[in-house]
């Protein structure tokens, strides 16, 4: 769909894409070793620029906005998934310890998850919430 591209990048024989100018329906340019591609330029609060690129026929921002939100909800999902379910703690050797294991991990997440949506809380509150609730019952 629409990868990052870096902004040193070599497109249409030799320019880089930083000193394109790329209007907000975005640029058509040939990616040497690739083929033609359609890239946008987006532009976040803090300033950092991010060049994204897509083979697609007719892309709209929107879209292409769209899909890089939800990617990015899909890369904070496996980031809690791995810092706080012990997803990357497996020490297993066999593939059924191993799928069990990640079973697991994605089961508390869920369980973490709707205790996240029924108390307003956000995930790293209620991680510490979870373990002074541990604590009182020890």
């Amino acid at each position: 769909m629409g990868d990052g591209v870096e902004k040193n990048r070599k497109v249409n024989r030799g320019e880089t894409l930083e000193k394109l100018d790329i209007p907000d329906e975005g640029l058509k340019v040939h990616l040497r070793g690739y083929g033609w591609i359609t890239v946008f330029r987006f532009v976040a609060k803090n300033g950092r620029t991010d060049y994204i690129g897509t083979n697609r026929d007719n892309p709209s921002r929107d879209h292409i906005e769209l899909v890089m939100k939800s990617r990015w909800k899909i890369e904070v999902y496996h980031r809690e998934l791995k810092q706080t379910c012990g997803l990357e703690r497996c020490q297993s050797r066999t593939g059924r310890a191993q799928r069990n294991h990640i079973f697991l991990a994605i089961s508390a997440w869920i369980q973490r998850f709707k205790r996240r949506l029924a108390g307003g809380f956000s995930f790293i509150s209620s991680s510490g919430m979870l373990l002074s609730m541990i604590s009182l019952e020890k």
